[in-house]
């Protein structure tokens, strides 16, 4: 138990990855009165711009992108109730073997300990019950979110402040189930055959491995008009197309690992606080 405010931090590669994987328990949160910081590592240039047009495509500014995300991330943040948002402001990497990976200023082309240097001031000063961020492969593979994992982890042990950390995933059959309704969208989504028994690899982890299961569905809105704020990103329209009552359905719990835990709260949980409260 704590005698203080509890504040969760949740470390996101992009503007949007912030309402996708943690919308729900961000908006929990700041409803029980815990305060949130969200993180975002890069400013999001290597997205879609206006029209959807495409990175390295006629009519793409990079910079044009950025402070557009920008705008959608504050947006965003306005709707989950996010009480502190820190930029690290590191450029975005765009997908694995992209020429931009290695540009100057990249997140992927930074060093660990230097970017774990910065996010540990952060760490230092808003004293995380909780931080949430990816697990090594960046959930499924983007050299953005694989960097979070690693900067964030190093902080983590620069600081050993938070309680508790946590990696995002998702349920194999929770997965199955988006994309058959994706399917049915006329999507096609890579995940959209899946089933449970035969999932993609290295994405998400068998029901009975996930040690935290956090239900958001009172807060699936607030979810769907923070994913909304971000809809200039063509993967996002297709959630979008569900509905808010669908894509509450779908995506109204969240799910986690946990891989640090000073508390000894039993597993499995439903509860990011079990332990601390």
């Amino acid at each position: 138990m704590v005698d203080r405010s509890l504040t969760l931090m949740a470390v996101h590669a992009h503007p949007d990855d912030e309402a996708s994987s943690t919308g729900g328990v961000l908006a929990r949160c700041a409803a029980e009165g815990i305060t949130t910081v969200l993180v975002t590592c890069t400013d999001g240039r290597c997205g879609d711009g206006p029209g959807g047009v495409k990175p390295g495509a006629p009519g793409h500014d990079p910079v044009a992108v950025a402070a557009m995300r920008r705008e959608e991330l504050e947006v965003s943040c306005a709707a989950l109730k996010v009480t502190h948002l820190e930029l690290l402001g590191y450029a975005d990497s765009g997908m694995m073997g992209w020429p931009s990976n290695d540009a100057p200023g990249s997140f992927w082309s930074v060093p660990v300990a230097a970017a774990a240097d910065r996010l540990a001031v952060l760490i230092r000063r808003y004293q995380p019950d909780v931080v949430v961020t990816y697990d090594e492969n960046g959930f499924y593979g983007h050299p953005d979110h694989i960097q979070a994992h690693r900067v964030t982890m190093a902080a983590v042990a620069l600081t050993g402040v938070p309680a508790k950390v946590y990696w995002t995933t998702a349920p194999h059959s929770g997965m199955a189930a988006l994309g058959e309704a994706l399917r049915e969208l006329g999507v096609d989504w890579a995940e959209a055959e899946m089933t449970e028994d035969a999932p993609p690899p290295q994405i998400g982890l068998p029901d009975a491995e996930i040690t935290t299961w956090v239900d958001t569905r009172a807060f699936g809105a607030q979810k769907y008009d923070a994913l909304a704020a971000h809809a200039s990103q063509s993967e996002n329209i297709e959630f979008l197309r569900m509905g808010k009552e669908r894509f509450t359905d779908l995506m109204g719990v969240e799910t986690f690992l946990r891989v640090r835990d000073t508390t000894g709260a039993p597993l499995p949980e439903d509860d990011l606080f079990a332990g601390l409260r």
